[in-house]
């Protein structure tokens, strides 16, 4: 009875340094360049031990296959993030001040999120948690939240308060793209 709980703990203790070494060669890739593309791994190399202990070999292996990662919303950490991402940002910026505590921009952040995904890059949005920037929020003028600018080249081309439905908000992006 002894050597099976012994056996099965070296089973499980092979299994969870497997996921380690896994989550951490994805943590340290680039994300792929496709829609979809093939996940390796160092991770997937055979464990050191005697065989028959939860070795995995490279025959064994199966590909894993993932999506790319969304890099068309971010959010803001602070005033240079801002600066970097979004002032000099040669892509047209859909920028989104919000709070967590705000009902309406819990309804506007992933409808506006959703439209400016489909746009497949044209234009990225940067989130601005009011609470945490109040500074910009104050250098933007923003009174209420939802408040969303849409900027081009650093300058403010347009701005909107409030929720808005998801054709409103293509039109308003479809002014900023041009």
């Amino acid at each position: 009875m002894y050597g099976r709980h012994v056996a099965l703990g070296t089973c499980l203790m092979a299994q969870r340094l497997l996921l380690r070494r896994f989550v951490a060669s994805v943590i340290s890739r680039k994300p792929p360049q496709g829609r979809w593309a093939p996940l390796t791994s160092r991770a997937l190399q055979p464990l050191q031990g005697n065989s028959g202990d939860g070795t995995v070999t490279a025959s064994q292996a199966r590909p894993l296959y993932t999506t790319r990662v969304c890099t068309t919303t971010f959010n803001i950490q602070d005033g240079t993030d801002f600066q970097d991402r979004v002032v000099n940002s040669e892509t047209p910026v859909v920028v989104d001040f919000h709070a967590q505590w705000c009902g309406p921009c819990k309804i506007l952040g992933p409808r506006l999120e959703k439209v400016v995904a489909k746009q497949h890059g044209k234009v990225v949005m940067a989130k601005v948690d009011i609470d945490d920037h109040t500074d910009l929020a104050i250098e933007y003028e923003v009174s209420a939240v939802p408040t969303v600018l849409a900027m081009k080249n650093g300058d403010v081309v347009d701005k909107f308060v409030g929720i808005k439905d998801e054709d409103q908000l293509e039109a308003f992006l479809k002014k900023l793209i041009g």
